[in-house]
């Protein structure tokens, strides 16, 4: 007997495998662009961290950018150079320096930066920094008249005879350079040899008739002639060429003050005011101007500003102190010769009316002592005679010093003139 179970049955359902029957069982997969797969790869993992490493500070910097975190770019060599030209002409002379200083540090073997930034130095009076950069510039191109055109006008006036072989030198490189001959015109001058000064000033303007430097240094010569319409001309002409450097400014209302023409000499250093209204050395010139027409009380409030303006200024104090002495206010007149002479001055003012005035407040110790200091630095004869008129006062009317003998002055070392633009 069958037993049959009541479990149900079960159906399964098998999928059937659909093989072609063209490709054999075991054939090798093609593997071509799995292999151009893998190598994309590889040489991806080798060039990115290539880039990252060659490219880190820019990417660094665009990340810090992103979060406004990025420094200020350092500005090239020849961006702080022409900026510094545009102060220059624009008569900012001390931020011009300093952008000058700052391209010549960072390109130091460019000659044309080096060369620019001594010529500035000499307009700021800062003759040894110029002279330094000079000898560099020779160091590096011996044939390059500029460093020997820098040397030379850097000692023009300290050291004329020095400063002559040296222009004289970068003449015979064969390159014409008006301001090898600008310095010559001035260097012979400073030795008394006028004639050929104005040679020298005459070709430095043929040379380059647009180079103010070379129109001053015409000037001087031709002052020191005589020939002053024609030295206002050139310096007329260099005004002109750069109106707003104030030297040519100073140098020119001083000739308008030699020849009696103080009205002009006023109006120039008001022009000076307009372009720099804080330049001390305008408003003593003012001060200067009025005092020596006898209008102390007009000029010492130009003296009083320079002060204002620049309390370490020595011949403001020198000025003020022949202020009050001509007001007799002789307690106040050696406070101010004091500071003068305190600051570094060698200023004869400071010295021997400074002497004059303890004479006058009775103080004959200071009086013999102080113009007998005097005697030994003075140069001019007229100021030597008045020196020698307050010893004499002291003998007659200072007991202790009765009859004393009065020294012997030894002969002035002569010297150069001073430069017009000082006076």
């Amino acid at each position: 007997m069958k037993v049959f179970s009541k479990t149900p049955m079960t159906y399964r359902h098998h999928t059937r495998i659909r093989r072609n029957q063209n490709q054999p069982l075991f054939a090798k997969r093609n593997t071509f662009g799995r292999l151009i797969f893998i190598g994309i790869v590889l040489i991806l993992m080798v060039l990115v961290p290539t880039f990252l490493f060659w490219q880190s500070d820019r990417l660094q910097l665009v990340t810090l950018a992103a979060f406004n975190l990025s420094p200020t770019s350092t500005p090239f060599a020849s961006d702080r150079f022409h900026e510094g030209q545009t102060l220059a002409v624009n008569g900012n002379t001390a931020a011009a320096l300093s952008l000058y200083e700052i391209a010549a540090q960072q390109q130091p073997t460019n000659i044309t930066y080096l060369y620019e930034y001594g010529r500035l130095l000499i307009e700021s009076d800062r003759y040894d920094e110029a002279k330094a950069i000079a000898n560099r510039i020779i160091a590096l191109d011996d044939n390059d008249p500029r460093g020997y055109a820098l040397a030379a006008n850097s000692q023009v006036w300290s050291n004329p005879a020095g400063a002559i072989p040296l222009a004289i030198t970068g003449t015979e490189l064969g390159i014409p350079f008006a301001p090898l001959n600008s310095a010559l015109a001035i260097a012979y001058t400073n030795i008394g040899r006028y004639q050929e000064a104005l040679q020298r000033g005459d070709l430095a303007i043929r040379q380059d008739p647009f180079d103010a430097g070379a129109r001053r240094a015409f000037s001087y010569p031709l002052i020191f002639t005589g020939r002053y319409n024609e030295a206002i001309e050139q310096l007329e002409q260099a005004i002109a060429i750069n109106p707003n450097v104030a030297s040519p400014y100073f140098e020119l209302a001083s000739l308008y003050r030699r020849i009696n023409q103080e009205e002009m000499a006023v109006a120039i250093y008001n022009r000076v005011l307009e372009i720099e209204p804080t330049n001390e050395r305008a408003f003593l010139r003012l001060c200067e101007t009025y005092a020596a027409k006898g209008l102390f009380t007009e000029g010492e409030p130009f003296c009083q500003t320079a002060l204002d303006i620049n309390p370490v200024y020595a011949d403001a104090h020198r000025m003020q102190g022949q202020l009050r002495y001509s007001r007799r206010n002789y307690e106040g007149a050696i406070e101010s010769f004091n500071i003068c002479v305190g600051l570094g001055s060698t200023a004869i003012e400071c010295f021997y009316i400074r002497g004059l005035a303890h004479y006058y407040l009775g103080q004959c110790d200071d009086a013999w002592t102080v113009l007998n200091g005097a005697l030994l630095i003075v140069s001019q004869d007229q100021i030597r005679e008045t020196i020698l008129t307050g010893l004499r006062l002291v003998t007659s009317n200072c007991l202790a010093y009765r009859d004393q003998l009065l020294p012997t002055a030894a002969p002035p070392t002569p010297i150069p003139p001073t430069p017009i633009g000082g006076i």
